[in-house]
């Protein structure tokens, strides 16, 4: 079943969902979570699938198809919106929060997954040295070694791009022994820059469903990090620091799934993430 919301609500309307965009899928890991921790809000999550993959494209252009979906969230009624996308975090938030937020609404907010994650690293590391797998657009960007170097300056970082992963898990192969090649050697080619490393990081909203795979070939001492439950904490943190928010998200535990590609074929896909059925609408930025 599909249905189609090319009709925005008006953009002044003063209680609505939590929006959360991704490039592609991955994003519905971090919305399931966030569900989870806060189930009695409504949400709408958007796929610019049509445009997807964000990782090789040029920071401008991801920043302008970032701003297209927050525009268009924004005119859905959403009030607070989580870019649930490791590059649309490194790419385009800092510029929507400080020169786009101010003209369109400055009451709206627009948080990413960088942030927590690298919060929730400080506490979860004894040797600070931090492995980190990524896309390769993640990893280009620099945004979780600048992060983490801010905060915690006596940290040290390794990274590892993997642009094999997110093929594997969206044509259904994370499961099947053809994905152990390509899990293995991306984290010898992670741990072979630093036997210390005590926490690897994975900086993509897919590479959960690869999680088992990834367990098998990492030594038990070594922390693996997902983002869905910290990103779903951090919001719960926020709603709770910043009540003038929480009071205009919108109760319900609704949510409604728009993507920019072909509804039955997010459908499909979908159900390797979120394992429940779902109705999907389209939409053009």
């Amino acid at each position: 079943m599909t249905a189609n919301y090319t009709s925005p609500i008006s953009p002044i309307s003063p209680i609505g969902p939590i929006g959360v965009f991704d490039s592609g899928y991955g994003g519905l890991t971090i919305l399931k979570e966030i569900r989870r921790v806060l189930p009695q809000y409504s949400y709408l999550y958007l796929g610019d699938n049509a445009r997807t993959p964000y990782g090789t494209r040029s920071f401008d252009v991801v920043y302008r198809f970032t701003l297209d979906a927050v525009r268009y969230l924004f005119a859905q009624g959403c009030p607070l919106i989580i870019l649930a996308c490791n590059t649309a975090s490194a790419k385009a938030l800092r510029s929507i929060q400080q020169h786009d937020l101010p003209a369109i609404d400055p009451s709206r907010r627009v948080l990413g997954v960088i942030r927590p994650t690298v919060e929730a690293l400080g506490r979860l590391s004894s040797t600070g040295h931090i492995g980190i797998l990524a896309t390769s657009g993640t990893v280009n960007s620099h945004s979780y070694d600048l992060e983490i170097e801010k905060l915690y300056p006596r940290f040290r970082t390794f990274s590892q791009a993997c642009p094999m992963w997110v093929p594997l898990v969206e044509n259904k192969e994370a499961e099947f022994p053809g994905a152990d090649y390509f899990v293995a050697k991306y984290i010898d080619g992670l741990l072979v820059q630093d036997p210390s490393i005590d926490t690897i990081l994975l900086a993509c909203t897919h590479y959960p469903l690869l999680y088992p795979k990834i367990r098998q070939y990492v030594d038990e001492k070594i922390r693996i990090v997902t983002q869905g439950d910290i990103v779903a904490h951090s919001l719960a943190d926020y709603l709770l620091r910043h009540p003038e928010m929480e009071r205009r998200l919108q109760r319900g535990a609704s949510c409604r799934y728009l993507t920019t590609e072909d509804p039955s074929k997010f459908t499909d896909l979908a159900q390797l993430f979120l394992a429940e059925p779902i109705s999907v609408g389209h939409v053009s930025l």
